[in-house]
């Protein structure tokens, strides 16, 4: 593991440290193979040596070359990592995240490989767990979607007549007080809708039986008093009650949307689950430094692959 004393702690610092390739590398290998080379072909230890005329090893097991982007999320990138380590140190360090534009102009690449780029770092601080969250749990919803100044004008006066939510995708937050680092973290997850079924069955999957748990009073959480300690608070009367209220979920809500709309603008929604990955790793290491967070989501960038038909979804299949 690379000590976190030689880990750049601003951008300036990242620039220039990773401004060497060699620097760059080492510093990713020795993120990934601690204690010795393990080639990613064989899974053969001990029997990896660096070429001397290339930023490669090669196996003597399995005779392969490889190098250390073989098997991560820079696997087959033309871009070198002395620009990918300073991205990845942007986008978990900018409070609004940063868009493809500036990363673009700031490393000398084009939009749409920084667009790429994003996408594949969103993917390594991606946090899921199959873990369950207890304690005290807040448990709160939002649409996220365009204005409807923005759209189109039949869909303009849906929205308008409709719901709040016509047009936009559901988001479930839930947020678990004084976690295991003793601060709050969130999970995100999109929803089809609102109701019951939807909200209730992802309560059951993320929160321990028993635990507290404190939602609004939108008629959807009801029932569910039989399975955990509910409190509710109608927010026609009260925004706190004491210790019922949503107000962290509100918290992250707003951090959320300041991102979508200052710095993302528009989001498709297809992609916007890997938007919530972002803004979920950047809340959930808030207290940590900038380069303690930088060095965890480094660490997470192995084992992992996004191709470019994936994230456009060309691999999938036509629907008549």
């Amino acid at each position: 593991m690379v000590p976190e004393d030689v880990t750049p702690d601003t951008l300036l610092g990242a620039i220039k440290y990773f401004a060497d390739v060699e620097t760059a590398i080492g510093f990713v290998a020795a993120l990934r193979w601690p204690d010795g080379v393990i080639c990613p072909r064989c899974d053969a230890t001990g029997v990896c040596y660096r070429l001397s005329t290339r930023p490669l090893w090669k196996c003597r097991a399995c005779k392969k070359q490889f190098s250390v982007k073989v098997g991560s999320i820079f696997e087959d990138s033309p871009i070198g990592l002395d620009k990918w380590l300073p991205a990845m140190w942007m986008l978990v360090n900018c409070k609004n995240g940063v868009s493809s534009y500036e990363i673009a102009r700031d490393l000398g690449v084009t939009q749409k490989t920084a667009w790429f780029m994003l996408h594949r770092l969103r993917l390594a601080v991606q946090t899921k767990s199959f873990e369950k969250i207890g304690g005290s749990v807040e448990i709160d919803e939002t649409y996220i979607g365009g204005k409807a100044r923005n759209m189109h004008k039949g869909k303009r006066a849906r929205v308008i007549h409709g719901t709040g939510g016509m047009g936009k995708v559901a988001v479930m937050g839930l947020l678990e007080r004084h976690g295991r680092d003793g601060h709050s973290t969130i999970r995100t997850e999109i929803v089809s809708n609102t109701k019951r079924q939807a909200l209730q069955s992802n309560v059951r999957a993320h929160v321990e039986v028993g635990a507290a748990i404190y939602t609004d009073a939108l008629r959807s959480y009801r029932g569910l008093d039989a399975e955990y300690v509910h409190g509710v608070i109608d927010h026609a009367e009260a925004y706190v009650d004491g210790h019922i209220h949503t107000n962290g979920c509100e918290n992250f809500w707003s951090l959320l949307k300041r991102a979508l709309k200052g710095t993302y603008v528009s989001v498709e929604p297809f992609h916007l689950f890997r938007y919530l990955d972002e803004q979920s790793y950047r809340f959930n290491n808030r207290k940590a430094s900038d380069g303690y967070r930088f060095l965890q989501a480094m660490a997470s960038v192995f084992d992992k692959r996004l191709t470019f038909a994936a994230l456009t979804g060309k691999h999938l299949p036509e629907t008549c």
